[in-house]
């Protein structure tokens, strides 16, 4: 793959972790209609098979969160440097992130990079809880056990 994308990291992560997903989906789906089929329950397996797509798929968002804060970082830039015409922000800018009516393109960016930024710091904290193994939301709520309250 280096050979195909050469320093584009990002390009080849993406298409590592899409791939890297597909074997546990699809040995999920499959366990999951031959437990429907034998009207059994799966014994975990269809939980731990799709550990690795949605440890993948935070992976994804991750690296994409990170190119986002950086790009609207370097959007910002542009604008102050005069290159992008920083002209009012249209109404549904305004409106959707409830801003004030004088503001310009440049307060809507910044309004955009702090949600990626946020959206980048919320994945990272979820990834470090899976690489911990502090998967179970329930940790921090004070209970002790590590599954979920539904009994079968």
């Amino acid at each position: 793959m280096n050979i195909f994308f050469r320093n584009k990291y990002l390009h080849q992560s993406v298409m590592l972790e899409a791939v890297a997903v597909v074997p546990g989906m699809v040995s999920a789906l499959i366990y999951h209609i031959k437990s429907l089929q034998g009207m059994h329950h799966d014994g975990g397996w269809i939980g731990n098979l799709l550990h690795n797509p949605e440890n993948g798929q935070l992976h994804l968002i991750t690296w994409m969160e990170e190119d986002a804060v950086t790009s609207y970082a370097h959007f910002i830039k542009e604008v102050d440097a005069g290159r992008i015409k920083n002209f009012k922000a249209p109404d549904i800018a305004i409106a959707y992130w409830n801003l004030d009516e004088t503001v310009t393109l440049r307060d809507v960016v910044l309004a955009v990079l702090a949600g990626e930024a946020l959206h980048r710091d919320t994945n990272h904290h979820f990834s470090n809880r899976i690489r911990a193994g502090r998967e179970s939301l329930f940790e921090d709520l004070g209970h002790t056990e590590n599954k979920s309250r539904i009994k079968y």
